[in-house]
């Protein structure tokens, strides 16, 4: 089995729109000019746009010793790969916060276990291949318009990209436990 790696995906995307295939970022072609350029934006957008559950992790956030300015009575440093903050916790009671650069600022006390669930940049390598499929698909819309210069082929895998980042949203939704909807309020309303 091939490992997947980004020159794997760009590759990949550049023969979707007919171009050649790129071995190497460095290799000096348009193709591979364009791929190094826009990749990790495409690639780190993509794991931005859902709470994949492959690149969502937990960490229990480290006190700052400076306490905010204003409005807030705690600083928390964010982990080093943190791409969104999509919740922060004490005792899986969810927090008001806020993001400063690299920080996260919070009312909480010292004894307190502040944990952030947040999406982080997950290794290519990780990526399941219904969300590979969807990147290169994005990748081959940008280098449809820089590389081929066809705006009909761009909205085309445009188009594909979106539809294929909607089906890998909702497989990836799976991949956790269904949620029981409580009624019990509702029957004892419909009850009374």
């Amino acid at each position: 089995m091939r490992a997947t790696t980004a020159i794997h995906i760009c590759s990949r995307a550049s023969i979707l729109i007919g171009a050649n295939p790129i071995s190497s970022f460095a290799e000096g072609t348009v193709e591979a000019d364009i791929a190094e350029a826009m990749y990790e934006d495409i690639a780190r957008s993509a794991l931005t746009n859902t709470r994949w559950r492959f690149a969502t992790n937990q960490f229990q956030l480290n006190r700052l010793v400076n306490p905010p300015t204003g409005r807030f009575d705690a600083a928390y440093q964010l982990p080093s790969d943190c791409l969104m903050v999509n919740a922060v916790t004490v005792d899986e009671m969810p927090l008001i916060y806020t993001i400063y650069g690299d920080m996260i600022y919070c009312d909480a006390s010292e004894n307190d276990v502040v944990v952030a669930d947040y999406i982080f940049r997950a290794e290519e390598v990780n990526w399941p291949s219904y969300f590979t499929v969807a990147v290169e698909y994005s990748m081959a819309a940008v280098m449809a318009l820089s590389v081929a210069r066809d705006g009909q082929l761009a909205q085309l895998m445009e188009q594909k990209a979106a539809m294929l980042m909607s089906q890998a949203r909702r497989l990836d939704s799976q991949q956790q436990t269904t949620r029981k909807l409580n009624t019990s309020k509702f029957i004892a309303q419909r009850r009374s």
